[in-house]
């Protein structure tokens, strides 16, 4: 099924702007959208399953059960490859998981993941690879990323997680914590834990790790250019210093960008092949406001809480964003000195105006 056909059909519940009917949307959208790294496509029926979840007929558990109902009741069911097979189960598995409240920043919680996504597809699924991989790339011409040793795994992984872990982002702007979300993003990715899988395993954690800083997403990032998203990855991880090649992770800045700033860089994986003359491709301007790379974490956090509703008290953006309303009382003071917001009407009955896009 192309993707312009379960695209607009999805779209639709989004526009209607039901806000259960968005989130489920969005969900299915990405987790749809992810299934092109690998090159897969989902079938009618799971986008008919995905909209009847969407209504509310059914709960995701249900999609989940018929799913897999689906496949085990027609094993050699006719015009159903093994690729769409893998798209739909996957597809319902990782919209399950984006939904749910929970999360830990661990290894533990990717191997988790991976063995949520795959079990029933990969005979392999959440077990630590014991052997050594390569894989031809396009985006190098078919050469290959130099991934993790088997053996080194899960010291890199603890010691990738610690360095995070102990990581601050007090104090940064969005574009420095962009920078610094694509190196953790492609550190873990470069290891690759498990034999397949792992860029979609790797997207829902940095999804679902991200939602932690109680950032907003754009939701058709993942479903238009996961692609890009894994020759990006790659990108980061390649050095061939005899062709004068360097690993640069500005390609997952700028997915980043789009994703967390609704920028509107043109992410075309064309750009990244490494024969592509970059000097005619002066493609990335950015069309957001260049004001909005100086914002920090916390200040894009009360924004998003303010696009929702511009009368949000203090301590109703406290409760959305998860920080003190001591924190937030310093942070709209300091945006308003800064130029981000501005209060109308007073402090009791007024609203909050948004002065720059982000």
């Amino acid at each position: 099924m192309s993707y312009n056909s379960w695209n607009l059909e999805l779209n639709e519940y989004i526009r209607q702007g039901e806000p259960d009917k968005v989130e489920k949307s969005n969900a299915w959208k990405t987790a749809i959208g992810l299934q092109d790294v690998d090159g897969l496509k989902p079938s009618k029926y799971l986008i008919e399953t995905a909209k009847d979840h969407i209504e509310g007929k059914i709960s995701i558990s249900e999609a989940d059960r018929l799913i897999s109902s689906y496949y085990k009741e027609g094993r050699d069911r006719d015009g159903v490859e093994a690729d769409t097979k893998e798209a739909d189960i996957v597809s319902v598995r990782i919209t399950k998981l984006l939904g749910e409240k929970t999360f830990q920043f661990s290894p533990v919680e990717l191997q988790n993941i991976h063995r949520k996504l795959f079990e029933g597809v990969l005979h392999y699924a959440g077990r630590i690879r014991d052997y050594n991989i390569t894989k031809n790339e396009w985006v190098l011409k078919g050469d290959t990323v130099l991934y993790a040793s088997f053996y080194s795994i899960r010291a890199t992984l603890d010691y990738d997680f610690s360095q995070e872990k102990n990581f601050s982002y007090r104090g940064l702007n969005i574009h420095e914590a962009i920078r610094h979300f694509a190196k953790f993003t492609s550190g873990i990715w470069q290891i690759h834990p498990f034999g397949e899988g792992n860029t979609r395993s790797t997207a829902v954690f940095i999804i679902k790790y991200l939602k932690t800083f109680r950032l907003t997403i754009s939701n058709d990032t993942f479903a238009q250019n996961s692609w890009y998203f894994r020759n990006a990855l790659v990108r980061a991880n390649y050095n061939n210093l005899r062709a004068g090649i360097h690993a640069t992770s500005e390609f997952l800045e700028l997915f980043f960008e789009n994703l967390l700033m609704d920028a509107k860089h043109d992410l075309k994986n064309r750009y990244m092949h490494i024969d592509f003359d970059r000097q005619s491709a002066n493609n990335s301007v950015s069309k957001c406001q260049n004001g909005t790379l100086e914002i920090s974490l916390e200040e894009l956090a009360i924004i998003n809480a303010l696009k929702t509703n511009s009368a949000l008290t203090q301590k109703q953006i406290s409760e959305l964003v998860g920080k003190s309303e001591r924190t937030i009382k310093r942070c709209t003071v300091e945006m308003q000195e800064k130029g981000l917001i501005a209060r109308e009407n007073g402090k009791r009955n007024g609203k909050w105006k948004i002065l720059i896009e982000a």
